[in-house]
């Protein structure tokens, strides 16, 4: 396993991170099973992922992750979330002290920790100035509640702002090959700020991993449907075109798909990526991609532009 040093602090980050939102289960991940989450988190571990990435807003993810870890919290560098909260079939964006410090408490007693590694605003919000979401966050360091402080799907401009109200060391967005525009649209402020970049949805909900020949009928609720939006119709065609030429370099590799769209990542600008897996098998095969090396055409043939690569 390969590890980066997170932005300008002291935490080595594997450069695969485990992502929890699957764990949850619910309407956007179906049933889970917890005997799976278990051997999951502990086949992670064993292969070197360090950190678990997580949010209150993930059902029973935390609940399940702090069982998972329990006598091994050593091991891990845990991460969470602030910020979003469900209101009936809706989710509301809410960043008040009094949500945040609730949310951090009840994050801290399901995850069986005193403090959290890493916790981030999940999104920001409307209502509340940035400028009390960050004083709050400021406080509960002090409190050391948690080391360090970082933001999710967040723009150059929001980060730039973010950065001069708090020492913030990270921005975890959306960086996939099928959606990289908004990890490259905030790469240059992390360079410019010294803040670490964290990629989520490295797989797309999984179809960057091959698994899917057709399109599949998921429910209306599922997050495959509204989030990753390369389910369906034209947009589901185009996903097939860039899973072929992930197919084809994994072979010439000799590694699962999902392993190369991990390692593109990495190869482009992420310190860190965050994958789900349901099975130890799966989150294996994902860490593979955190060792491999992608030539130059290589990157160019998966992004779909001019190369000499011979593969068709």
């Amino acid at each position: 396993m390969k590890y980066n040093r997170l932005g300008r602090t002291e935490l080595s980050l594997s450069a695969m991170g485990l992502g929890g939102w699957s764990f949850g289960g619910g309407l956007d991940w179906g049933a889970t099973n917890e005997t799976a989450v278990l051997n999951t988190v502990s086949a992670a571990l064993d292969v070197g992922i360090n950190w678990v990435d997580t949010a209150p807003i993930y059902g029973e993810s935390e609940a399940l992750i702090g069982r998972a870890v329990k006598g091994r919290r050593q091991q891990v560098l845990l991460a969470s979330k602030c910020g979003l909260v469900k209101n009936g079939s809706w989710t509301d964006h809410d960043l008040s002290p009094q949500t945040i410090i609730r949310q951090l408490e009840t994050s801290l007693s399901r995850l069986q920790t005193d403090y959290l590694d890493l916790y981030q605003i999940h999104y920001l919000d409307p209502k509340t100035p940035l400028e009390t979401a960050s004083e709050t966050l400021i406080k509960l360091r002090a409190q050391g509640k948690i080391r360090y402080i970082g933001v999710c799907n967040f723009t150059a401009e929001d980060l730039r702002q973010a950065c001069a109200l708090a020492p913030v060391v990270s921005v975890q967005n959306e960086y996939s090959l099928l959606h990289p525009q908004k990890g490259e649209a905030v790469f240059s402020a992390c360079r410019e700020l010294g803040v670490g970049f964290i990629g989520y949805g490295t797989l797309c909900g999984g179809i960057l991993s091959g698994k899917y020949k057709k399109e599949p009928n998921f429910r209306r609720a599922d997050a495959r449907n509204y989030f990753y939006k390369c389910y369906r119709g034209p947009a589901f065609d185009e996903a097939c075109k860039t899973v072929l030429r992930i197919k084809n370099v994994a072979q010439e590799l000799g590694v699962p798909p999902g392993a190369v769209a991990a390692a593109w990542a990495l190869a482009t600008g992420a310190t860190s990526v965050l994958a789900g897996a349901r099975t130890p098998e799966q989150v294996r095969q994902n860490a593979l991609g955190a060792a491999l090396a992608l030539s130059a055409q290589q990157l160019l043939y998966l992004e779909g532009k001019p190369c000499t690569c011979l593969m068709k």
